[in-house]
Formats: structure tokens, sequence, C-alpha cells
């Protein structure tokens, strides 16, 4: 059932407009583009849960890389729905592709144990030192973010 799915999605108008010439590429830059500004945000976000710039209150971090984030993200969901659409069969099998999947699962349950955690009580600790389930969330987020690129690399070799 899953195939037949796959394969539809491949076969549609959309999904052969992307693999067909010169969208696939410009997709892949905005794609890229998207990722980097969300990795970038996020990136710059962590490193102050791990303790950079410590003197800087954490909400106001947020406010300020956290939107960028979101915008990254909106983009780089979207661009990769589109390239995803034109190979979705073979993608689907793809053992990369599949571990940046599962990579992606567990940023979004990070980002969701932080927010509705530790970060209800950011009050309590936004400047100086953070608190130890804060500081895991910022590094479990770098790390991930990393293997979701390193993954998205990986797809043309697996």
């Amino acid at each position: 059932m899953l195939d037949d799915l796959l394969t539809l999605v491949q076969g549609s108008p959309i999904a052969q407009f992307v693999g067909g010439g010169f969208a696939y590429p410009v997709l892949e830059v905005v794609h890229l583009a998207g990722l980097a500004v969300l990795v970038g945000a996020a990136a710059g976000f962590d490193l102050r849960l791990l303790g950079v710039a410590s003197s800087l209150p954490v909400r106001t971090v947020a406010g300020l890389l956290l939107p960028a984030s979101r915008i990254g993200f909106s983009v780089a969901v979207c661009s990769g729905l589109l390239l995803f659409s034109s190979s979705a069969v073979s993608l689907a099998a793809n053992p990369a592709f599949q571990l940046k999947v599962a990579l992606l699962a567990v940023a979004g349950a990070n980002i969701a144990v932080f927010h509705f955690g530790v970060y209800r009580r950011v009050g309590e600790w936004e400047v100086g030192d953070t608190p130890l389930p804060a500081v895991a969330a910022g590094a479990v987020s770098l790390v991930v973010w990393v293997g979701v690129i390193a993954c998205g690399r990986w797809i043309a070799y697996a």
C-alpha cells in the first residue's frame, strides 16, 4: 500500500515537473538555503544554551533567532517535500533518507520537550548558568542537525 502511494506521488504532475528539468536544481538551492537559515539560527540558540554569551538573556536570544529558524524550517520542509516527490519510491528505500527522517523526528521531539519543559521556567534561569536539561537540549539539537545535514549529503551515495 505504501509503495502504491509513493508511486502515485512520484507520478503526479508536480513530481514530474520537479524531476523533469530546471526545477530540481533550483529547489535544491532553496532547500539548502532553508537549511542554512534553520541550522544557523538553531545553532546560535543552542550555543547560548551551552553557555556561550551567557550574559545575554535566553529569551532575548530566542526572540532574535527562533523566528529565523522557523522560517528556514518552513522553506526546507516545503522544498524538501517537492524534491522528495520526484523520487519518492527510491528515496523511501534509501537508508540515509530513512535516517534523516528519523533524526528530524528526534529534532522535533527535542524541541517539544525543551519548550514544554525547562523553557517554561526560563525566567528563573535565563541569565548566567543554564540548567542541565536546557544544556542537554542544546547539545542534542546541535548533534541532530549536523546528522540531518550529513544524511542529506549521504543520500546520493547510499
